[in-house]
């Protein structure tokens, strides 16, 4: 993994997004999978600067997002779907056949987990995959546990999952979580870390002491062969 270590939020949004348009210069019609949450903002606001300047770069790219937060209503100004509609897919001009989306409020969470397998598939799996470290270490929401799901799968979430600031602003609270295992994360062509601010300090300590455990899932990219960790002065 190349550990990059910017001076403030802002740069380290900037050289991300200058790897995710090279990606995406390289490959118009790759797949990203997108986080959510305070820290990828910076980067989908300039990634959004780079569309309105050049809007044909974007005509091709697919995304599929990350996780989301399970048993609330997709319109929850909460939900993973919210965010990622406000920050990126109308913004982008991205059609709903170039987006994978769970369902924050699925019928049958297992088939829904095994829909969202089969057009990961059809995609021949991730290009670029956005991630955040986790205040507990988890990544997506693959929270830490004596052992790791490889596969998409419905996750039962910590005590601390549960204080996120997306949670806060919820009505409902969610009862569980939907995800990405750690296999289709780890399969992913590239993969860019971000990781920001003093409250993270702690949590970046553990992770960049290399140790695989997991207990700190996140840890496991120290075995990506093309892995980047973008992180600002105040988490380092």
């Amino acid at each position: 993994m190349k550990i990059h270590v910017l001076e403030s939020y802002e740069e380290l949004s900037e050289r991300a997004a200058e790897v995710l348009i090279g990606e995406l210069e390289r490959k118009k019609n790759l797949l990203l999978c997108a986080a959510t949450g305070n820290t990828p903002g910076g980067v989908y606001s300039a990634f959004v600067k780079e569309h309105r300047q050049s809007p044909g770069l974007f005509s091709d790219v697919n995304i599929i997002k990350l996780d989301e937060w399970g048993g609330i209503p997709m319109d929850d100004p909460g939900t993973c779907e919210s965010y990622l509609q406000t920050q990126l897919i109308k913004p982008l001009h991205v059609e709903s056949s170039r987006y994978i989306s769970f369902n924050s409020n699925p019928e049958d969470p297992q088939a829904e987990c095994k829909r969202i397998g089969g057009q990961l598939d059809k995609f021949g799996g991730i290009d670029v995959c956005i991630v955040g470290l986790g205040m507990n270490g988890h990544i997506a929401l693959n929270e830490p546990a004596d052992f790791l799901e490889p596969d998409i799968h419905i996750a039962r979430l910590s005590a601390t999952s549960l204080t996120h600031s997306m949670v806060s602003e919820m009505d409902k609270k969610p009862g569980f979580g939907l995800t990405l295992g750690m296999k289709a994360i780890l399969e992913s062509r590239l993969i860019l870390m971000l990781v920001n601010g003093k409250k993270k300090k702690e949590m970046a300590r553990s992770f960049l002491s290399r140790k695989v455990t997991t207990q700190l899932p996140a840890s496991f990219l120290w075995l990506h062969p093309n892995a980047i960790c973008f992180i600002d002065r105040e988490a380092y």
